[in-house]
């Protein structure tokens, strides 16, 4: 996903989830459930979040400078860390200790219709962002797990909004469930026990996008299939014996940095070997668009 197209999907869903907020804040006030205004709260959490995907975002995009010759892609990993501990602190946190209180202090919850519309109404917009996440992931790394696939990927945008969005399918059912508990019991304690749970929610899944994008943070490899690209791009030519050494680095979204060892055929002239490499690199950027950077060395060693 581009800067561009991260952009998009992430202010369209900034434009839902403050509307969302807002209507879960009206019904939590309506309903004076708990689990209400922990969904509320997440939807907050998420409007900041993405606030803070569009400011990574853009430090990401700016030029390459002799403080930082390789730009600074990296930064929207920074950005998406920080985002997934907005997750934890401001919705997974207060969540619970929101929860807490209600079961510590339980109140009946009032008028439930307007809170179980709202809550049907999140689901749908919500599911739908989900499913438009799924569909981006699916299509980056085809046919392994969702986790799996998660991990794969080196675009820490698509991780944390396809996160979010799990995070908030799922708080959604949790809370649509307690509060319907809460309603036919009389008894406040469940809508209290479901903040709690959507707050476990929120922890979880804020702790998988931590782990991820910490690993991005302090340099993955890129995409493995760079590697059997480079390979068969060396073994194409003649003058090259084989590919010695090689080296990935995702150095930012669609930015990759390579280094490698190759050895040239014995005999080669300095210009013929100088033309053996910058042909090598034409071809592994023609298969690989998001190689930025290529070091090239020969080397004779057995």
């Amino acid at each position: 996903m581009s800067h561009g197209g991260s952009n998009k999907v992430i202010l369209t869903s900034l434009a839902a989830n403050v509307g969302i907020a807002l209507a879960k804040t009206a019904a939590a006030v309506v309903t004076r459930s708990g689990s209400m205004m922990a969904e509320a709260l997440h939807s907050f959490s998420d409007c900041a979040n993405q606030v803070l995907l569009l400011i990574g975002n853009r430090h990401a995009r700016r030029a390459p400078s002799d403080e930082h010759p390789m730009g600074h892609g990296r930064a929207a990993y920074l950005w998406s860390f920080l985002v997934a501990l907005m997750l934890f602190f401001g919705g997974g946190v207060v969540a619970m200790y929101e929860g807490v209180k209600k079961v510590m202090h339980p109140e009946p919850v009032e008028h439930v219709g307007w809170a179980f519309a709202v809550l049907g109404f999140s689901l749908i917009l919500e599911g739908a962002s989900l499913a438009q996440c799924l569909r981006a992931v699916k299509a980056k790394t085809p046919g392994a797990s969702l986790v799996a696939q998660l991990r794969d990927t080196k675009d820490a945008d698509l991780i944390v909004v396809t996160g979010e969005n799990v995070a908030a399918v799922l708080g959604l059912t949790v809370a649509a469930a307690f509060l319907a508990l809460a309603w036919r019991t009389g008894d406040g304690i469940w809508d209290g026990l479901g903040s709690i749970g959507v707050g476990v929610g929120l922890v979880g899944v804020s702790l998988f996008l931590a782990r991820e994008t910490t690993s991005l943070v302090v340099g993955e490899q890129a995409d493995p299939k760079i590697a059997a690209q480079v390979r068969e791009a060396v073994a194409e030519d003649p003058r090259l014996e084989g590919l010695l050494r090689f080296m990935s680095l995702q150095q930012g979204p669609g930015e990759v940095v390579l280094a490698m060892k190759v050895k040239p055929r014995a005999g080669l002239s300095g210009a013929e070997l100088v033309q053996t490499i910058n042909e090598l690199e034409a071809r592994v950027r023609s298969r690989c668009p998001d190689v930025k950077w290529q070091f090239v060395e020969p080397d004779d060693e057995a």
